[in-house]
């Protein structure tokens, strides 16, 4: 006979691992499946997803690595620190990465013990309906299921003209794992992943090109963030090419050429000693058996979904990077709180209109709500409060006296419309904002209330300030 189960979750990635959790804690019988191959100690899949593994955690790591390293090197002098020329010790600082990966990972399997979440080991997929809800097929085994939530995630796109072996040619995969400094490293992509992975490697001593398709730097991103992003990373050593048409690419025994042609369609040639191609990530929709069953999937290869992650079948919720929206895990864990909420009844909500975007690069970036350039194309009137870390006591003490808090306010009501962050802590700092804006915060709002002296959180404060014209430091 097999296993029954009130609630099956396909994938142990952020969104999987969460909705799992809380619907355990809701009472439900949970089970959750997961199949990548990155294997723990014991030989069994590990939880966490992309992100844990292969993705945000080991990235941070790496930043701040070779953050510290470049302080080291640049900054420490300045400050009256005397340490000589360092050195990096790549393999013991992929053991630290490994080591934190290692931790967290196993802290997820402490987490379903603790709440009962029974975790089964191998690929999740849809055998066929039954009369209280769902037959899926998990390795060799057949489990029941009344609810199934697919929490798939997503993987890195490849170019068809750049084959990724992660050894030459890599994807984010092996972009965490280079066995040594390269000389020259080449990326496509000046996304997210892109800039964060050159950052990494040109702190570290690589010279890093980074090639991009589209004409515009971070246009997600407000024009003013962006623009001064660009100075600030282009400053540091990261060299840009935009609206590039990417050629072939071939690999050899000493690296990697890359024939490109540029923005004015002349021919280049980059070589490299090795490259990582950063173009996007695709939903892992494929071994699902979704068409077998009516899953029905997007143009885009997304499982469709309402705006509380319902498929369209009774019984069948997805979220996380394979349905719509941004492909972030803070966003897959919001929906997959929701939708162990809505299955229980509960009102659970996911705004997918204030998920924050951040980039860790140093600056930090990160920002929520509208960018100036979608409130003018709307038509909307707004104010602008902008003020610069420069005027900030911490961010001199730190440092880091780079970049600026922008706040768009509406400017008849004065409700926050939009915050942009560039500058050190920008990650933490956005929550704030985030927080105002989610119950229709006004700037004054924030202009009243009393911020700790002397921290980074003042620039926000001056910012909504600023809104009004009355910024008392700038």
């Amino acid at each position: 006979m097999s296993k029954q189960f009130d609630i099956l979750v396909i994938g142990g990635g952020p969104g999987g691992y969460v909705a799992a959790i809380r619907a355990a804690q809701l009472g439900f019988s949970v089970a959750c499946c997961e199949s990548n191959p990155y294997a723990d100690l014991k030989g069994e899949p590990r939880l966490g997803g992309t992100c844990l593994n292969v993705g945000c955690i080991p990235s941070k790591a790496l930043l701040h690595t070779s953050h510290l390293f470049e302080e080291a090197a640049h900054g420490f002098a300045a400050q009256g620190i005397e340490v000589g020329t360092p050195k990096i010790d790549v393999k013991k600082m992929l053991a630290r990465k490994a080591e934190i990966v290692d931790k967290l990972t196993a802290g997820i399997k402490g987490l379903f013990k603790k709440n009962k979440v029974t975790f089964l080991a191998g690929h999740g997929s849809f055998a066929g309906q039954t009369a209280n809800g769902w037959k899926v097929r998990v390795g060799d085994a057949e489990v029941e299921a009344k609810n199934v939530i697919v929490a798939t995630g997503s993987k890195a796109r490849h170019l068809p003209n750049a084959p990724v072996d992660n050894r030459i040619v890599c994807d984010n995969v092996g972009a965490l794992d280079f066995d040594s400094v390269p000389k020259k490293l080449a990326i496509i992509g000046a996304g997210v992943i892109g800039l964060e992975l050159g950052s990494v490697w040109r702190r570290l001593g690589a010279e890093v090109t980074i090639l991009e398709a589209i004409p515009d730097f971070l246009p997600a991103a407000d024009a003013d963030v962006a623009r001064e992003a660009q100075k600030l990373l282009g400053k540091q050593g990261l060299k840009f090419q935009f609206g590039v048409k990417i050629g072939e690419v071939k690999t050899s025994k000493k690296g990697v050429t890359i024939a490109y042609s540029d923005k004015d369609g002349k021919a280049e040639k980059l070589e490299a000693d090795r490259l990582i191609v950063s173009v996007g990530r695709v939903p892992n929709t494929e071994g699902l058996n979704a068409e077998a069953v009516g899953l029905k999937l997007t143009e885009r290869g997304q499982i469709e979904v309402d705006a509380h992650c319902r498929a369209n079948l009774s019984g069948v919720w997805a979220i996380g990077d394979v349905v719509r929206g941004p492909m972030l895990a803070h966003k897959a864990m919001e929906e997959g709180v929701m939708v162990a909420e809505r299955i229980a009844g509960q009102a659970g909500h996911c705004n997918l209109d204030l998920v924050p975007g951040v980039i860790y690069t140093t600056p930090e970036i990160a920002w929520i709500g509208k960018s100036e350039q979608q409130l003018k194309a709307e038509g909307v009137a707004y104010k602008v409060g902008k003020v610069p870390f420069l005027a900030n006591g911490r961010a001199l003490g730190m440092d880091a006296p780079e970049g600026f808090v922008k706040m768009l306010a509406d400017a008849k009501t004065d409700r926050i419309l939009g915050v942009h962050i560039i500058g050190a802590g920008a990650s933490d700092l956005i929550a704030e904002a985030v927080t105002a804006i989610e119950f229709s915060g006004a700037s004054e709002d924030l202009a009243r209330i009393c911020h700790a002296h002397p921290t980074l959180s003042e620039v926000l404060h001056e910012a909504a300030l600023a809104c009004d014209k009355r910024a008392l430091h700038f």
